[in-house]
Formats: C-alpha cells, sequence, structure tokens
C-alpha cells in the first residue's frame, strides 16, 4: 500500500510517495510533473547498478527521455570537484529551465542533485529517488543541499524544494545491515526530539524493523517524514523549530569532519546516534534532563546496534580540542558562539543559544576519556 505525504509549503509544496514497487511506475508518476518529456538522472553507480534497471525501463515506458550521469558512492562525491563534473555534464545535456533533474541515490545523491539542481542556470526542478532508509526518512524531505568544505560537513548549499519525493521500499532489501541501523538513527531522532510515544515504539519494533519487516518500516517511515513535513512546513527555512531536526548533529558532524567524512569509518547516522546520546549527556551534566531519560535514549540506540562512539570506533582520535574546534564550524552557531540541540527529556528537544564553550570543553573532555 502506498503513503501519501503533503509537504505544505504554499507554490513549493509537494508531496512524498512512499510504498513497495514504486520504481516500477515512475515513470507514470513523474510523467505530471514535465512540460517535455526530458530528464537527467544523477545517480549513485552502486544504487543504479541494483535498481538503474527498473527505473529506466519505467521511464522509456512513459515515452521519456533519459540521460544519465553516475556519482561515487560516498560523501567523497559532496565536494566542489563533484559538483563542477555534475554542474558541466547538466549543461553539456542543454536541458532547460523547465527540465526535470533526478536525484537517484542516498544522502549524498541527494544533496549533491539538490545542490546542482538549485545552482544551474540559476535553478532547474529536481525529484528526489532516495534509495536508502537514511534518505528516505531525512535527507530528501525538506529542501537541504550542500556539499562539504575542508571547515566541515554542509557548509556550502542552497535551500532548493524538490518537486516530488519517490521512495520505494523494495531498494531497502539491498542495503547492508549497517546502512538500516545507520539510516534508524534519524527514525529514532523523531522520537527523541518530540514525540515520546514514538520513541516507546522505535525501542520496542527496532529488532524487526531492521529484520527488514516491511510492515514496521513502513510505519517508521511514514511517521518520520510526516514529522519531518510538518516541521518544514512551519520553518522551511530553518529559522526557529526546523533546528530541532539538528538533535545530535553538531556533535556527529565534528566526528565525522575528524575522519575526513569517510564512511568507511563512520556513517553518518552514526555520527549522529553517538551526537544525539552527548547531547543527551551534555543535557544531564547541565541539570536540564533526567538521567533515567539519558539511560533510556542510550538502550534505545544499542537496541539498534548504535552504541556511543568509543564502542564505534576504539582507540579513535578523539581530541577533545579537535572535537571543539569542528563544532566551532556548525552552521546554527550565532555571534561567535555555540548553538546546540539539547533536551530536558525523551520528547522534550529545544535550540539553546550562547551555550558555555567551557562547559562544552569540559563535556567533552570527560566523555571522551569515559
Amino acid at each position: 500500500m502506498k503513503q501519501t505525504v503533503a509537504v505544505a509549503l504554499d507554490q513549493r509544496s509537494y508531496v512524498v510517495d512512499i510504498g513497495q514497487g514504486l520504481l516500477a511506475e515512475a515513470g507514470a508518476l513523474i510523467r505530471p510533473l514535465m512540460k517535455r518529456p526530458r530528464v537527467a538522472i544523477i545517480a549513485d553507480s552502486t544504487a543504479w547498478a541494483l535498481h538503474g534497471g527498473v527505473f529506466g525501463e519505467s521511464l522509456t515506458q512513459a515515452s521519456i527521455i533519459w540521460d544519465l550521469i553516475e556519482i561515487a558512492p560516498g560523501e567523497g562525491s559532496k565536494s566542489f570537484a563533484s559538483l563542477e563534473r555534475v554542474t558541466e555534464a547538466l549543461l553539456a545535456l542543454n536541458l532547460e529551465r523547465s527540465d526535470l533533474i533526478i536525484a537517484f541515490g542516498g544522502g549524498v545523491t541527494g544533496d549533491l542533485t539538490g545542490f546542482a539542481a538549485g545552482i544551474t542556470k540559476r535553478g532547474i526542478d529536481f525529484v528526489q529517488v532516495p534509495t536508502t532508509l537514511l534518505a528516505q526518512v531525512d535527507s530528501s524531505v525538506g529542501g537541504k543541499t550542500a556539499i562539504n568544505a575542508s571547515a566541515g560537513k554542509n557548509l556550502i548549499g542552497v535551500f532548493w524544494q524538490p518537486r516530488y519525493v519517490l521512495a520505494d521500499l523494495s531498494t531497502l532489501a539491498t542495503l547492508p545491515a549497517r546502512d538500516l541501523r545507520a539510516g534508524w538513527a534519524e527514525i529514532l531522532k523523531i522520537g527523541l526530539l518530540g514525540d515520546r510515544a514514538f520513541f516507546d515504539w522505535c525501542l520496542a519494533h527496532a529488532p524487526t524493523a531492521l529484520a527488514g519487516t516491511v510492515e514496521h518500516l513502513a510505519y517508521a517511515i511514514g511517521q518520520s517524514v510526516q514529522a519531518k513535513a510538518r516541521i518544514v512546513a512551519e520553518d522551511e527555512r530553518e529559522a526557529g523549530v526546523r533546528a530541532l531536526l539538528n538533535l545530535g548533529h553538531t556533535f556527529g558532524h565534528a566526528f565525522e569532519a575528524i575522519v575526513g567524512f569517510d564512511e568507511s569509518v563512520l556513517r553518518h547516522g552514526e555520527a549522529v546516534a553517538c551526537g544525539m546520546a552527548m547531547a543527551f549527556r551534555f543535557s544531564h551534566a547541565q541539570g536540564l534532563c533526567p538521567q533515567e531519560d539519558v539511560l533510556l535514549a542510550e538502550k534505545a540506540l544499542q537496541a539498534a546496534g548504535l552504541a556511543y562512539l568509543p564502542r564505534l570506533l576504539p582507540g579513535g582520535p578523539w581530541h577533545p580540542d579537535a572535537l571543539f574546534e569542528a563544532m566551532s564550524h556548525d552552521k546554527k552557531n550565532e555571534n561567535g558562539a555555540l548553538t546546540l540541540i539539547l533536551t530536558r527529556g525523551i520528547g522534550a528537544a529545544f535550540v539553546q543559544k550562547g551555550v558555555d564553550a567551557e562547559a562544552v570543553r569540559a563535556f567533552l573532555k570527560e566523555d571522551v576519556q569515559r
């Protein structure tokens, strides 16, 4: 059964379709969005090898002319070099501004494609076809697009909303278990930041969902997308409540930067999981969050195979000063001071601006050593 979630943004509104077997219907679903049957597909080479045949055939059956631009999997593709190669390829295809660009793959592909679409000819519409759990529940929805810089993750980008998101649950059957767990971190985040009942459901159903039970995956994805759609509709440009979706990300992005965005070492979802646990522990250290909620949040992460960082990477290069330096480049910071997403308990996250730097330094030193 297909779920359809609306993202209400006035003239930029769109829907997210979630269901099994949607790649085979993609041509019919995407064709009504087009002024002429012409698209360019930017695809993760691994995802395309696995699922591109079905998708491409569906477009062809709908009489859509398509060209393929493949990119390498991994965070290394979110770079200036990749952006230049992709935009030059798009220009060589002589796409018109009324044509479509399709992102086919995980979060890296969606971020890079969305950014390229947003700046090529000052904006060409694009469609997200996320093929990983993390992309289906998080990065494909909301219009954040970016590449990485030497100073940190996602620092160069634009807000550019997709015209449509097609999330086929069938693609998840080919995901490695590690990538399913990484995607689950973003699902669990929705419960941790603002929905205690959904958190309780996640805690109870993580093992079955991660084992591939379609009904549980479909429910978790649908709830996550609905929650994100509500938040994005209220705050498209992250001026307020949308910042809550960054729970765990300031800490997590710092770890990713230190390992050079090497996903073989640390997946984004793993970094977010570690960051969420640290946000709960720091909140407790500041007298904001009860210890029992810290322990319960860590229990939920461990139930999904997402232990905190020292267990993921024993002996990693986690120098507190290096972590703090990486955190100092976070996009949410204001007036030279840190902004963190903290919590008063499970389901009660809030934005804290002007966080005391020395308190963070002291916490990092103690937390990394433990």
